[in-house]
């Protein structure tokens, strides 16, 4: 069970996407190295401001490139790292791994998934209307978040495009993804 790296992105400045790299080297306990969002406390300005002491349990940011043809159907055009995000997938659907899961990138490095990314103002920005394919409520009243999942890293190493991901699920029960 697994997928595939499609683009790695990072950005040493706050601003809304990220440049897709060649690579991009992960640090354990931090993030991407010379990535913002790196370091063992949150580094994200809306959770600065609430309490700059709290876990960075954001670390790493994983898109998966599928939601991009889905938004395109509804006439949003985005790329890797438009998001913000640090990785974008394919073949795996992020949204329904369980709190925990351990996503095997490459050869070495290894992130645990922590939950999902909370969409905020900023995608309207970008796009205006585009939050709106990405969190809303679905027809029973649920709220929904497809703008990807955020996690920890808990060993090293470089991902590249093209690395397989492989995941290794958490013993049961498994707990289901919430924002972080």
């Amino acid at each position: 069970m697994g997928g595939m790296v499609t683009k790695v992105s990072s950005n040493g400045e706050y601003s809304f996407t990220k440049p897709n790299r060649d690579s991009i080297t992960l640090l354990s306990g931090l993030g991407v190295e010379g990535d913002v969002h790196a370091g063992v406390t949150v580094k994200h300005r809306s959770r600065v401001a609430q309490d700059p002491t709290q876990a960075n349990l954001r670390q790493v940011h994983f898109i998966h490139e599928e939601l991009f043809a889905e938004v395109l159907a509804e006439g949003f055009e985005v790329r890797a790292g438009q998001l913000g995000e640090n990785i974008t997938t394919s073949g795996i659907d992020l949204l329904s791994l369980p709190v925990g899961t351990l996503l095997h990138l490459g050869d070495e490095a290894v992130v645990e998934v922590t939950g999902l990314r909370n969409p905020c103002l900023q995608i309207d920005n970008f796009q205006d209307g585009l939050l709106k394919q990405v969190v809303g409520r679905d027809e029973t009243g649920n709220v929904f978040r497809k703008a990807g999942i955020m996690s920890i890293v808990t060993t090293g190493g470089t991902v590249r495009p093209g690395d397989p991901i492989r995941i290794e699920l958490p013993a049961e029960p498994h707990r289901p993804l919430e924002r972080v």
